[in-house]
Order: C-alpha cells, then structure tokens, then sequence
C-alpha cells in the first residue's frame, strides 16, 4: 500500500454567519481500548445539503458517522465535540433517545420489524409517547411519501413488511426514521445490498429529501457519492484527508491520496 503524510489535509470550513450548519464535529476522535481508531475529525455539515463519507474499508468513515447519534457509547471511548443547534450531544448529561429523535440513523442492512407496513411506522411513535390515531395514520402517511414508498404500498399497509423487496424495505426504515421529525438523517451505505433499479428509487428519495433535512452519508460508491452528494469527506487510516464540494473532490482533488483514490490508483 502506498504510504501518504496523514498530516496532510484540505478541509473546507464554513462561515456559520452565511451557512447554516445542520450538523458539526469538532477534534471527535474514538478508540477501541488502545487503538486510536479516529483522529481529529472535525468536519462542519451545511443544512440540506447531502454529504458523503468516503475511503478504503477501515478508513473511519462508519465509526465516525456512528459517532454523530451516540451508536457507539458501548463500544469505544469518543472524545470531542458534536454540535446539533449549538449543543454538544456528545456531553455525558444528553438523553440519547431524545437526541435520536432529531439525528436519526438507518443502517445498511434494512431492519424492518416482524410487524405491518403500519405497525412498522406507528410502533415507535407511540412508544415514543404519541397517543393521537390521527396524527398517528398522518404521520404514517407522510413519512412513507417521502421516503418514496407510498405509492406502492399505500392499499395494503397492513401487509407485513418482512415480505417487501429489499429496496422497499429499505425504503420502510427511512421512513420509521423520518416519522421522529429528525433534521440530521445518518445513512451507514444503505443503497449497498440493493439492485441498481432500487439504488435509483433511493437516491431519489434522498434528492428529494435534502430539502428538509441535513444528510450524512457513507457510500462506497464513488458513482453514488458523484451523483448524489453536494460535499464529499475523504476518509484515510482514520484521518479526514480532504473535505470539499463533491465536484471539486472528484475533478480537482487538493490532496494526492484523494485524487489515487478516486481514479483508482489506490492502496
């Protein structure tokens, strides 16, 4: 593998006077007892806008978007700061499942319930407290048009959602996800188990979704990361090499480990 300075990098930072930030990291870094899985990663996240993650397998880009909503508390020793509306969610005092329902996490195997279409949505909702069927069956409604799946479900919700596709289920879990009212939605790969004609109704969604929401992406898919993304992270032996518009990181990358990676020179 080719050896590269690690401490050389390019991260873009915003103005929070002109941009808004839906989401922002500062000095994060994890450790796996002794290993120091994660260094410095301070990133800022622009609102609405959709952001990818990308690297070699065991590059740090899952750790640290698992880092955003607290998923690994049991696993590791986090450090730094996370900012949601000016406050550190990392802090020891933060209610994590409140904290969840605004940075809300789906992960690249879907994991729908052995439950209904609806029960699938309703379940956490009222377990979240939430006791009106009306705003119940609305929001139910609502989070599975936007996450482009209503359409197709809409006259059967009560069939189960064990027997939807695998883009459909995934589909499902963004819109458990989205019925919490989030403003960050977290994405460990989710288009990675799924055929392209399922990939494509995904990455609609998302396109449609990022005018209400800050999303934050892992994808191993350069193709993916090109198409979708207004800012791409480059992620490297656990360091953020470069952060920048996805069309500068794929046409004229500041970093050479970026530009290897991206024209496939890598490793």
């Amino acid at each position: 593998m080719k050896t590269y300075n690690l401490e050389e990098n390019y991260v873009k930072s915003f103005d929070s006077g002109t941009t808004a930030l839906g989401l922002e990291t500062k000095a994060l870094q994890v450790f796996y007892g002794d290993y120091h899985a994660l260094h410095d990663g301070t990133l800022q996240f622009p609102k609405n806008g959709i952001t990818a993650l990308i690297g070699a397998s065991g590059s740090g880009k899952s750790t640290f978007l698992r880092c955003l909503n607290r998923m690994n508390d049991d696993i590791a020793t986090v450090k730094g700061e996370i900012l949601y509306q000016g406050i550190n969610i990392n802090a020891p005092e933060i209610n994590v499942y409140e904290m969840r329902k605004h940075v809300g996490m789906v992960f690249q195997r879907p994991n729908p319930f052995a439950k209904s279409i609806f029960k699938n949505i309703a379940y956490p909702l009222q377990k979240s407290g939430i006791r009106s069927k009306t705003e119940i069956t609305e929001r139910v409604e609502k989070s599975l048009r936007q996450a482009a799946l209503w359409d197709e479900v809409k006259d059967d919700l009560n069939r189960s959602a064990l027997s939807l596709s695998g883009g459909q289920q995934q589909r499902l879990c963004i819109a458990r996800t989205l019925s919490m009212n989030p403003d960050v939605l977290l994405l460990d790969e989710p288009a990675s188990a799924l055929d392209p004609i399922s990939t494509a109704k995904l990455e609609q969604a998302l396109r449609e979704l990022q005018a209400h929401y800050t999303i934050i992406m892992v994808t191993h898919s350069m193709q993916q990361a090109s198409r979708i993304s207004d800012y791409t992270a480059f992620f490297h032996m656990g360091h953020i090499l470069e952060f920048d518009r996805t069309e500068k990181i794929f046409t004229k990358p500041h970093i050479q480990a970026t530009e290897d990676y991206i024209s496939g020179n890598f490793g």
